[in-house]
This record gives C-alpha cells, sequence and structure tokens, in this order.
C-alpha cells in the first residue's frame, strides 16, 4: 500500500533563496562550531557534516510540489534512493519526514528495515537480483519492480509455489536518449536497465506480459539523473504514461494502477541555488502529462541526489602549504577516498570549495590560483584544479560543498585511507550549533580487519615452499 500523500504549501521563488541563505549560515556556523568542539583538529583532520534541517526541508518541498499537482486522494510514495547516501541515521530522518526508500541490494534493503522502514513503505530496484533477493522481497511484501523477462520469469515461479502479496511492476527503457553523463543516463538506446521498448517487439512483449500476468500492476521507468535535463526526464515519464494507458486498453481495465517514474532531478553544484526545484519539475511533469496526475494512478517517485547533496559537506584540514611550478597547493585530508568520482572525473563532477580558517571561520583576504589536492598516493588526487580562491595556509580548512548524496557515505579505500566520521548538525534553542554521531570515523584495526588481517597465514599455507 502507497503512503497516502500530506497537504502542504509549497514555496515560492523568495522563499526558496531565503531557505539557501539559511543554509549556508547553518553550514559555516556548523564548520566553526566542530572546530571549537573538538571534531574537527589536528587530529581528527576531516569530517562529513550533515545538516538535519536542511534534510527535513528538502523532504518537505519534494512533498509539497507533488501535492501540488496530483488530484485530491492520490497515493504517493516518494522513496528516498538509499545508494545517494545509505546512513541509517539519514534514513530514519527521512522517513519521520515522510518519505519512502528505495533500495538495490540486500544491504540496502537491511539499512531500510534497521531504519524502520516497513514494506508498504519500501520498493526494491535492481538489474541483478537473486532468487533468494527476490523470495526475500515478495515474503515481506515489498514492492518489486523486474528489470527483465528472466526476472519477471523467476517472479512467475515465486508466485506459484507462494502467492504474495507485493505490488509488483515491470520496468521499461523509454530509449529516450541520454544527458550529458553517460554514466548516469539511464534510457540511452543500449542501456543496461529495462525492457528496451523500442527493440523489435519489445513492446508487443511488454502488453503481453501484462495480459498473462492479472498481478503484474506497476510500470516502471527512469531516464536518468545527473547531467539529464528536465525536458527529457518529461519525456521518459510520458513514454511510461503513454504505455500504461496502452496496456489498460489491451487488458480492458485498469490493470495498471500505479507509475513509478523514478528520480533523476539534478542538482546544481555550481551554486548556493537549490535549481531546478522539485516545483518546477512537477510543474513541468503536469504540463507534460496530465493525465498521470487525474487521481487513475498512484506515483511513485525515487529522488536521492536531490534531497541529500546540498546538506552534506566535507571538511579536510590543511595539512601543508606549498607551490610547484608558480601554482599554490593545498594539501588536504579529502581527497579520491571521499570524492571518487571528482577525483577521475573532474569535468563532470566538479565541486565548490569554501575556505575557512584555523578557527573554522569563513576566510576572506587575499585569493590566488591554487589545487586543493588530497593525500593519496597519485598526482591525479585533486579535489580541484587552478581554483582562485582565499589563499589558503597550512591549518586552515577547506570544505568541500554539496557532498551530502554519493560522496562521504561511498568510502574508496584507496592507500586504506580510513573512512572519516559523519556528524548531523542543527541550531539549538540556544542558537548554538548541536551535533549528534551518524558513523564513527574508521579505525586502524577495522583497516586490518577489512584487508584480511584474520587469516595473515592464508596463503602461506596453501603450498609447501619449493614445490609447484
Amino acid at each position: 500500500m502507497l503512503r497516502w500523500r500530506h497537504r502542504t504549501t509549497s514555496t515560492g521563488a523568495d522563499v526558496g533563496q531565503t531557505a539557501d541563505g539559511e543554509r549556508v549560515t547553518r553550514r559555516d556556523e556548523a564548520v566553526r562550531a566542530a572546530v571549537e568542539q573538538g571534531l574537527l583538529g589536528a587530529d581528527t583532520p576531516i569530517v562529513g557534516l550533515l545538516d538535519a534541517v536542511g534534510i527535513r526541508e528538502a523532504a518537505a518541498q519534494l512533498r509539497a510540489a507533488f501535492d501540488g499537482v496530483v488530484a485530491p486522494g492520490t497515493p504517493v510514495l516518494h522513496a528516498f534512493a538509499v545508494k545517494a547516501t545509505p546512513l541509517v541515521p539519514v534514513l530514519r530522518l527521512l522517513r519521520e519526514a515522510g518519505i519512502g526508500a528505495e533500495v538495490a541490494s540486500p544491504g540496502e534493503l537491511a539499512l531500510a528495515r534497521a531504519a524502520g522502514y516497513g514494506p508498504g513503505e519500501t520498493v526494491l530496484d535492481s538489474p541483478a537480483k537473486t532468487p533468494a533477493e527476490l523470495r526475500e522481497a515478495l515474503a515481506l511484501g515489498i514492492a518489486v519492480n523486474a528489470d527483465n523477462p528472466q526476472e519477471l520469469a523467476r517472479i512467475d515461479a515465486l508466485m506459484s509455489s507462494a502467492p504474495s502479496a507485493s505490488p509488483l511492476g515491470l520496468r521499461v527503457n523509454p530509449q529516450v536518449g541520454g544527458g550529458s553523463i553517460e554514466s548516469t543516463s539511464t534510457a540511452t538506446p543500449t542501456s543496461k536497465f529495462g525492457v528496451a521498448l523500442r527493440d523489435e517487439g519489445a513492446r508487443e512483449w511488454v502488453i503481453g506480459a501484462y495480459e498473462q500476468r492479472p498481478w503484474l500492476t506497476r510500470l516502471h521507468a527512469h531516464t536518468g539523473s545527473q547531467g539529464v535535463p528536465l525536458t527529457l526526464l518529461a519525456r521518459g515519464v510520458a513514454e511510461a504514461y503513454a504505455l500504461a494507458e496502452e496496456v489498460n486498453a489491451r487488458v480492458g481495465r485498469r490493470q495498471i494502477d500505479t507509475v513509478d517514474i523514478g528520480g533523476g532531478l539534478p542538482v546544481n553544484y555550481g551554486s548556493e541555488e537549490t535549481a531546478p526545484t522539485y516545483a518546477q519539475y512537477a510543474g513541468l511533469l503536469r504540463e507534460a502529462v496530465p493525465g498521470l496526475f487525474d487521481g487513475r494512478y498512484g506515483l511513485v517517485t525515487e529522488f536521492g541526489r536531490a534531497l541529500l547533496a546540498k546538506q552534506g559537506t566535507v571538511v579536510a584540514r590543511v595539512e601543508y602549504a606549498k607551490s610547484a611550478g608558480g601554482r599554490r597547493i593545498a594539501v588536504t585530508h579529502a581527497g579520491v577516498q571521499v570524492a571518487a568520482r571528482t577525483v577521475y572525473m573532474p569535468s563532470a563532477w566538479p565541486l565548490r570549495i569554501a575556505a575557512y580558517d584555523a578557527k573554522g571561520r569563513v576566510k576572506g583576504g587575499p585569493e590566488a590560483v591554487q589545487d586543493v589536492a588530497g593525500p593519496a598516493c597519485f598526482s591525479g588526487d585533486l579535489l580541484a584544479r587552478g581554483r582562485t580562491l582565499p589563499l589558503l595556509e597550512q591549518g586552515d580548512y577547506a570544505a568541500a560543498l554539496d557532498t551530502g548524496a554519493y560522496y562521504f557515505a561511498h568510502h574508496y579505500a584507496y592507500n586504506s585511507l580510513p573512512r572519516p566520521a559523519i556528524y548531523g548538525y542543527a541550531p539549538g534553542a540556544d542558537g548554538r550549533t548541536g551535533f549528534a554521531l551518524v558513523r564513527a570515523g574508521q579505525t586502524a584495526a577495522e583497516i586490518l580487519a577489512e584487508a584480511g588481517g584474520a587469516y595473515a597465514d592464508a596463503l602461506t599455507t596453501l603450498s609447501t615452499p619449493g614445490r609447484p
């Protein structure tokens, strides 16, 4: 069963700008307070910070945007894409804010359940579900979107042996094209996701699949995320809606009762402004696909990056400041281990950097062209290249902004660098910033355990020295 929507008040552009300004103020105060309270310093040179107030506000903005376009009484589930920030405290906060969970692995399902999500608040999507994963989901009553004909055949067998109350759907690839970042475009002609709808015979197969399975009641399509323009996202949704109408007309009843439109709202990494907004996207969808919002279809969304990106900041101490070839370089403790996408694909995933002084205060003063480097042992480990910033000096702090999604929660263990601690923050009644530990920093003992420390002799005992 879908979570019924809650009526909230939409916000205008002026309110959005005010909210963005307040978010920046909270962040700057949190960096200063983190230094003052000892969360950041010489012995703890990197942390992740999450804005709890900002997360709640983003959830409210999402719900308000779609409340404003769907017919009264329409069941709507906004399911957060857990892969964006797979942290149980984040999921618990989102659940309290009326947001569900979209999971794509057994691990993500375990996180969602630990956060308190029930079957009716959870959707399972993945292009490679095992029989055991499907069996568990159907036993729990979790909504499942089948990715392909072979997976649908597995579900057939499970439904024959033990019928499930899980809402079941099929994912299609509308093949409407890609955006500027190939790796985040999921509706290209050769995308690995879903049934390629424009391939020869595919559309007729999809319609037949619904005709043969009265329990197949959902349709899922997701066009992409970062780098995909809103107009292309809307085209993907329009294709899914048209297919749902065609299926229902063919079977002679409203068999498909819910359309899962995925997520994909891109994030503005170039400034503090939250743009595009959920309200802009919902309005565009209402214009492009009015029939989807007239009350005949339930709605599921799967936003991730747009909910969390601007709520997170990675802050790292400048260990050394040096020059090479006339270029200033600030060597910090944040690099590829927390920002792998940015380091390896800087043109596609650039990050803004904010400069703070040794006391955590916003830094002013003379600016200089400089690199902001990470701690890993390869030359390309750079958060920013040739960036004009207030001159970063030893003991200052460099903050990678808009990193609340797909950054500090996805650690890359290059050089066995530890996962940094993550703290949530919010202003207290006295105006002081309070912190709550979301994830502890990784210890050397934990790194050793992950590296097989308990099995040090495993390979030396496989063969006798001197023998082949």
